[in-house]
């Protein structure tokens, strides 16, 4: 079955492009959770509109990423851990725990967007990758210390 995409997702393609996927995929799928439309003539030119408004969303969105990720890129946090003998701390720094302290600095990032290389486990500065869009991320200069 030929459909059109709405979103751009991994593995298939971007928006507005026409791909071969199964029948089942497509049904039980992408055109439920709205990622994709059948492919006919009549969705193929209403699409055209849509794709305009979800064009001009992607820009902005993409502006707005741009412009967290220079704010992002000149703070830095300070994370307090319990530490035990020898400076090591009891479990690890968690995305939560960037989050919650880029959320008392004035900044909403999720969760999932938070990308640490290897586990934090020791005191120290680590730079911390924050993926804010596909083609937009920022490195936060994260300090953790001893409680």
């Amino acid at each position: 079955m030929k459909v059109i995409l709405r979103k751009n997702y991994d593995k298939l393609g971007k928006v507005g492009e026409v791909v071969e996927v199964k029948d089942g995929f497509a049904r039980n799928f992408l055109i439920p959770r709205q990622i994709a439309y059948q492919a006919t003539k009549g969705n193929i030119l209403s699409f055209e509109e849509e794709k305009k408004q979800i064009l001009k969303r992607e820009a902005k969105e993409l502006e707005a990423a741009q412009k967290l990720a220079a704010e992002l890129e000149k703070i830095s946090i300070t994370i307090p851990v319990k530490v035990g003998e020898e400076d090591k701390i009891f479990g690890s720094v968690t995305n939560q725990m960037i989050a919650d302290s880029l959320k008392e600095k004035g900044y909403e990032v999720d969760k999932r967007k938070i990308e640490i290389a290897e586990p934090i486990k020791a005191l120290g500065i680590y730079s911390v990758n924050i993926k804010l869009h596909p083609s937009v991320s920022a490195t936060v200069k994260t300090w953790v210390v001893r409680e």
